[in-house]
Order: C-alpha cells, then structure tokens, then sequence
C-alpha cells in the first residue's frame, strides 16, 4: 500500500471534531495558566511573540519542582554514591536510590532491582542488546522489529545482527500508520528470539497495540522489549501488567534532566546477563586477571552515575503525579483531538499517521510546496517552536515516500490558543513560500 497519502486531510475525510469550547482549562485542579506557571521557559518570547513549543517529542520542558530538587541536590548534598560514609556521601546515596524507588513505583516493578539507570533509552537499548542479546541469541535466530522504528531501536539490533550472524524482520504498516498484525504469528513462527518495538511513534503518534504483540511473543518464547521513549510522559504503564519483559525510556521527554533514563527488565533475566561496561561499581571483586560482578542493578552502572539526574527524574515523576497521570492523559488526548480539527483547515497540509483516536500529539506533516525546514523556520519567526527532518527514523520517512517532515509534538503544558497559532502560521507559510 502506497502511504504517502496517509492521514491526508480532505473534506471527505474528516478528522476527529473536538467540542466547540475545545479542551478543558484545567488540569487536576489547577488552572492551565498556573500548570504553566510551573515552567520558566514557557514564559519566554521568540521573536518577540510569546514562545509556543510544540517540541516535546524531541525534549520536554522541566518544572520548577524539577531544576529546584536538582539545585538543592548540588547545594547541599552533592557527592557520590555507594562509596563514602560521610554525611553528603550517604545523603546523596540516599537520594539515588529513593529515586530508584520512585522509577519502581512509577512504572509498576516488582522490585528497585529491576530498575538500571542509564544516560537514556538509547543506552537501555544498546545494553540489552549487548549484554542479552551476545549472550543468548544464536547464529540463525531472528529479532522481530516495525517499519516505524526509531534508529535507536534499529541500529543496535542491525549491529548485532552484523555481528552474529542474525536476521532482521519487519512488522509492515497499513491503514492510516498502524502496524499490520495479521502476520504476527506466523512471524513468530520463523525462531524469533527477540521482539523489540516502540509502544507509540515519535512521528506517526500511532499507540501500537503492545499486550497483543507481548502475548502472541511469549507463547512462541521470544522476549520483548519494548521502546516507551514517547509513551512514558503520556501513557500510563506498568510493566507486570503488559508483561514485558525489557522497558526503556529518557528522562528528558519525561520533564526530567537530560542524561538520565531507566531500563527496566525482569529479575531473573538481569541475574543472568553478562555486564555491558565493565568499570567502578558494577563489581564485588578484582584481581589482576579476573573479576566478579555487583548484583543488578548494579552490575549495569559502571562508573560515576548522574546523580543529579536521578533526582531530578524523581521530582519530575512526583509533579505528575501530583498533578494526576489520568487528567494530564485526559487532557492530551482532548488536545490531540482539537489539533487534528484545527490543522484539517489548512489547505495543502497533509498529516501521516492516524485521523482518529486512540493516538498521541505527536503530528508529522507535509505542506505542499514549501520545505518542512523552511516551514519550520518560518514558524520560529512566529516564536513557535517545532521540528523538521526524519526524526531519527529514515526507513519510516522513506516508507511514507518523503524525505522529511514537519513535527509538532504536544504535552499538557500546551494551549488550545497555541494550536490556532500553529494553523494560522502554516497558512502563512504555504502564502510566504507559494
């Protein structure tokens, strides 16, 4: 199927209509103006219009709640972990692993053990396939991935494979961006060893249906990991309950530092893996020809760990859940519905991925004649911020036959007034460059 047209909008194909009086103007009972209150940056001016940053797939903003636990964390109790007995050596311990706790808690582990700290989910990624995946997957087996992956989730396993002699696989795309199942169990069929996919698309916004993939891989014995750097600031999750058997994520879309992320993987497969660096903290014993290895999690934090920003990620977790993970989700999927009406309007703006709900508010488009770079540096004149480019994921760009796209991606910081700006802009665009 040619999905190049995917998603476009046309008069005959209306898009989700929102309520007249668009999206709710608060949030777990706060109004919007004080959620946003709660950012610093968004009270900035580009171009001396008020900034709205419709970026979030990219990066996230942080709270007040966020940079101030991280300043104090410097302030007052900088130093490292699991190695002093001084007082700032065990506060600052203390704080690493309460915020181990908080990543438990947040995704629904059964233990802090099976939470590793990482830089991001591109290191998650690269540990399991480095660590698991060299040590368990054989010469033959296959890894079962999607046409919409980010390079995050490709490029490891294509090293891999490389490596030991492994064979890639592909779940294809139908419809309107959502992956085509149909094939799934004979897929699984073929010796899958690994299954590996995002929960929801950076560019599509498509919500994959991941408990149906998660159940029909373990009834052929692969494993399954699953990429939640975009779901975890937007969808609840808890991992026993998808039974997923590897998580990973980044701090930085989830309203915390950058250089801070999570994998989160079952017990007793972290017990069995092989450490991916070797270094300070991740072992119980060296002599000069040989060692032996910390338990996990420790056994995957080799050397000094951001500190700072795991206690930064704690802070961003608790003002989300302080604010009510349902309402902010409530919220989003309102706003997604009154930006698909909204951007329905423009004439010559073609969307990719689904017109209709369950799907994120991340919108990946094409604006007939114009350059989605230059379309986004024309809306930074109009201090609106947005992405252009194949947002790390090339296959699915040449998939959907174009080169790149135009990216604005949604969080419940964001306005409705903020939605009619983008609209507006793009006409302009499509007048300035046509």
């Amino acid at each position: 199927m040619d999905l190049r047209a995917v998603g476009r909008l046309t008069a005959e194909q209306p898009a989700v209509q929102p309520a007249q009086s668009g999206p709710r103007p608060w949030i777990g009972g706060r109004s919007l103006e004080a959620v946003r209150a709660e950012f610093p940056i968004l009270s900035r001016r580009i171009n001396d219009k008020a900034l709205a940053y419709l970026d979030n797939a990219a990066t996230a903003q942080r709270s007040r709640a966020v940079l101030e636990a991280v300043r104090r964390h410097l302030e007052h109790s900088q130093a490292n972990v699991h190695r002093s007995v001084h007082t700032l050596g065990e506060e600052a311990t203390a704080a690493y692993e309460a915020a181990r706790r908080t990543m438990q808690r947040f995704l629904g582990a059964a233990s802090p053990e099976e939470i590793v700290f990482t830089h991001g989910a591109t290191e998650g990624i690269n540990l399991v396939a480095g660590s698991w995946g060299r040590a368990f997957l054989k010469p033959g087996d296959r890894i079962l991935l999607t046409e919409m992956e980010h390079h995050s989730n490709l490029v490891p396993w294509q090293l891999l494979a490389a490596e030991k002699g492994l064979a890639l696989r592909f779940l294809p795309l139908a419809g309107e961006g959502e992956l085509d199942l149909s094939g799934l169990e004979e897929s699984l069929s073929e010796g899958v060893g690994l299954v590996a996919l995002t929960h929801l698309s950076n560019v599509l916004g498509t919500v994959n249906d991941v408990r149906r993939v998660i159940e029909a891989a373990h009834r052929h014995g692969a494993l399954v990991l699953l990429d939640a750097a975009q779901s975890a600031p937007h969808l609840r999750l808890n991992v026993r309950e998808l039974d997923c058997d590897f998580l990973a994520f980044s701090g930085h879309k989830l309203y915390a530092p950058m250089g801070i992320g999570v994998l989160y993987g079952k017990e007793r497969l972290l017990q069995r893996m092989p450490p991916f660096l070797g270094g300070g903290e991740m072992i119980r014993a060296v002599w000069l020809d040989h060692a032996t290895w910390n338990e996990p999690p420790y056994k995957f934090e080799a050397g000094t760990p951001n500190v700072e920003g795991a206690v930064g990620l704690a802070a961003a977790v608790d003002f989300l859940e302080s604010l009510g993970r349902e309402e902010l989700a409530c919220y989003e999927t309102e706003l997604a519905a009154y930006a698909l009406g909204r951007l329905e309007e423009v004439e010559g703006l073609t969307l990719y991925g689904p017109r209709r709900l369950p799907r994120s508010g991340v919108f990946s488009m094409s604006l007939a004649g114009v350059h989605p770079h230059d379309a986004a540096q024309y809306l930074d004149r109009e201090g609106i911020a947005v992405r252009a480019g194949h947002h790390c994921a090339q296959p699915l760009h040449r998939r959907l036959g174009v080169d790149a796209t135009l990216r604005a991606s949604l969080a419940f910081y964001n306005l409705p007034e903020e939605i009619d700006r983008l609209a507006e802009a793009l006409r302009g665009a499509g007048r300035f460059f046509g």
